[in-house]
């Protein structure tokens, strides 16, 4: 893809600053609004309409919010897992059963994360959802996705990889943070989909 590891990286550090300095001006309001939007055009998108197990994951602060998504697919019947942050920064899994099963995550961090109540399933468990949803800061016309660059989703893509899992990766973002380019590394796996508050760009190249 042209980069090495090494060059990749201080280019991501700039792009992540940049982006979160954005979205660090965002107002509660603003997340809210863009948050229904969100979870309208999500819900239309094929990989979710038709999965059972969705992998998800709580939004913070300025990040596109990801409640409304969540309750929705809960009310579908959708078996919706919610990540679960260990020690080494890898992630287990719990399942959503609706807002009053979120508890402040056990690891203490700058943002309070909110993780499922109930009893934790194991990594593996990601291994079997239909669809996952990845947090992310950018995503390029290759379907590209810059995460916040703590590794935790990269062990979660590569162990989907591992299993041979099939499933949808699709990234929820806002409208600006689709980019030209995502400086990009050898082991960089592309999404499926990007959903943002105006709409779905799905990349139909299959990349498996």
């Amino acid at each position: 893809m042209g980069h090495s590891g090494r060059g990749a990286e201080p280019d991501k550090r700039r792009l992540r600053r940049e982006i979160l300095a954005v979205r660090n001006t965002l107002t509660a309001d603003d997340v809210r609004e863009s948050a229904a939007a969100l979870a309208g055009h999500a819900l239309g998108l094929p990989e979710l309409a038709r999965a059972r197990t969705v992998a998800a994951y709580v939004s913070v602060g300025g990040e596109p919010g990801t409640l409304a998504l969540l309750d929705a697919l809960h009310a579908r019947g959708v078996r919706v897992l919610l990540p679960v942050l260990l020690p080494d920064h890898d992630l287990d899994w719990g399942v959503y059963t609706g807002a009053g099963s979120l508890v402040r995550g056990r690891l203490g961090g700058k943002l309070p994360l909110l993780e499922p109540a109930g009893p934790c399933l194991g990594p593996d468990a990601v291994t079997a959802a239909d669809a996952v949803l990845l947090p992310g800061l950018a995503v390029d016309g290759r379907g590209l996705r810059l995460g916040r660059g703590g590794g935790s989703y990269d062990r979660v893509l590569a162990r989907l990889e591992r299993a041979g899992a099939r499933a949808a990766l699709v990234v929820l973002l806002y409208d600006p943070e689709i980019v030209e380019r995502v400086p990009a590394e050898p082991h960089d796996r592309p999404v499926h989909a990007v959903v943002t508050p105006s709409g779905t760009r799905r990349f139909t190249r299959d990349f498996r």
